[in-house]
């Protein structure tokens, strides 16, 4: 394994975050805050190790898959903690344990948190802490790519690297042209956001924090109360409706804008995951009317915007759906276990994979039906192959299995079963509140040390989706000949 080349394209990686961090320190200076030296050294220290590896290492193109595979894995790892530098720096709440799972909520857009007093920040913290959820969401490799198309061939083994098979299926187009479109939907969404939002009250920071989370499908609010804090329906609509969209696939987002509507309306997917939200939406409503709220009104909002919050793994809240009854948090629970598309900035196993799953199922029923009869499963009116089939499958237990054993984890380290497993399954699908003490307007700084840790590292596993993570850690990779 060449591990100059890995260096050298993760150094691409550390300078994108010094241009954010950048930005964080301008925005700490300008208003005289104490986050402006933590920021500064920050900076620095990150631009000297990004720049290094670039200019001592010359450039080469012809990497191959698994260095690619190490290169995003690493990445990834290697921001989390420059995302602690700050915070460590600054202080505060951020204690080293906090600080890594405060990253690993950031870049994993999962928005998970550990600050009780998240108004008491500086803007600067603030907006390194939203960025973070900026960067990963659209992937870190997939950024770079598009502010660098210039690497070549080896742009398209790290594009590979970066998505996910699931997403690749849908992006069925050259590398450039996917990264080119998922750039422009991605800035697109978040600037009008950000001037809907700024247009229903909020100030300047505040829209592009919140544009920033929610098109990331993160959660980070610059308020302790989230979205709730707003007490503004306007702003909450805006924010439900870029949830929505954020949680689509990013090529029917851009068929849509460029006219071809015939693809939108063939998506399977896109019918099943707009259908589902509107369901869970409709029976939370029903189910919290009379019992939370009054009016069925008053209970379709909250259960609209707690539902997709959860649903495309944003894990912004409007209430505190800790106090709803059972069948409420348990469709939610659901929700998070699925949450959105493929080919989006949302976590989760993703729909995509519970409509092979269902199909899968169907098929199996027909089979046993007429044993003799050979039956296909189709999907936007194309045949799937079974080895998609059998991955699609193989993927949702693996996932189920890998929330089960981190709440047993965390439940063995005396927290309570609801709030071990729902965070489990909030933190592996990189959604953010879970239940009881873990809930929508609380946090996770009551959690032991060693259940941050177990957290942050299924929080990766999501959002690595689960193999990546694996196989960079298996020696036998690091062994392998370029």
């Amino acid at each position: 394994m060449r591990l100059y080349v890995i260096f050298r394209y993760v150094g691409f990686v550390i300078l994108l975050n010094s241009f954010f961090l950048l930005i964080s320190t301008l925005i700490s200076f300008f208003y005289h805050e104490s986050s402006f030296y933590p920021l500064l050294y920050s900076t620095i220290i990150t631009i000297l190790f990004g720049v290094f590896p670039i200019i001592f290492v010359p450039s080469i193109d012809d990497i191959t898959y698994t260095e690619g595979l190490l290169i995003v894995v690493g990445a990834w790892i290697l921001s989390v903690f420059i995302g602690t530098i700050p915070y460590v720096m600054w202080g505060g709440e951020f204690s080293f344990t906090n600080a890594i799972f405060e990253s690993v909520s950031g870049y994993t857009t999962t928005g998970s948190t550990i600050l009780n007093q998240i108004e008491s920040l500086p803007l600067g913290i603030l907006f390194w802490r939203a960025s973070t959820h900026w960067i990963g969401g659209m992937g870190i490799i997939v950024f770079v790519l598009s502010v660098m198309p210039s690497l070549g061939s080896a742009g398209l083994v790290l594009y590979r690297s970066e998505m996910s098979p699931t997403a690749l299926r849908q992006f069925k187009m050259r590398s450039r042209d996917a990264v080119r479109i998922i750039l422009w939907v991605y800035v697109g969404l978040t600037t009008i956001e950000t001037i809907l939002l700024m247009f229903a009250g909020m100030n300047l920071f505040d829209a592009v924090t919140h544009a920033f989370s929610t098109v990331a499908t993160g959660g980070f609010s610059t308020k302790n109360a989230s979205v709730a804090a707003f007490h503004s329906l306007s702003i909450e609509i805006i924010i439900m409706v870029f949830m929505l969209l954020s949680g689509m696939n990013f090529a029917l987002l851009f068929a849509a804008v460029t006219g071809r509507f015939k693809e939108v309306k063939a998506s399977s997917v896109l019918k099943y995951y707009v259908g589902a939200n509107i369901v869970v939406i409709l029976l939370v409503a029903l189910n919290i009317w009379g019992h939370n709220y009054h009016t069925f009104w008053q209970s379709l909002r909250y259960s609209a915007f707690q539902v997709l919050s959860v649903g495309t793994s944003t894990g912004f809240a409007n209430a505190d759906s800790s106090v709803w009854p059972p069948f409420a948090q348990m469709a939610l629970v659901l929700m998070t276990l699925q949450c959105a598309s493929a080919g989006s900035t949302s976590g989760g196993i993703k729909v995509d994979r519970i409509v092979v799953f269902l199909k899968a199922i169907a098929r199996e029923i027909k089979q046993n039906l007429h044993p003799n009869a050979i039956i296909n499963i189709i999907m936007d009116g194309k045949k799937l192959e079974e080895d998609l089939v059998y991955s699609a499958i193989l993927y949702i237990v693996i996932y189920v299995v890998i929330v089960a054993v981190a709440g047993l984890l965390v439940s063995a380290m005396g927290v309570d079963m609801v709030s071990a497993y729902s965070g489990a399954a909030a933190t592996m699908g990189n959604v953010g509140p879970g239940l009881g003490f873990l809930g929508s307007l609380e946090n996770y700084s009551s959690l032991p040390a060693a259940a941050k840790w177990v957290y942050s590292l299924t929080m990766l596993l999501g959002r690595l989706e689960i193999y990546g993570l694996i196989i960079f850690f298996l020696p036998s990779t690091w062994k392998r000949k370029a």
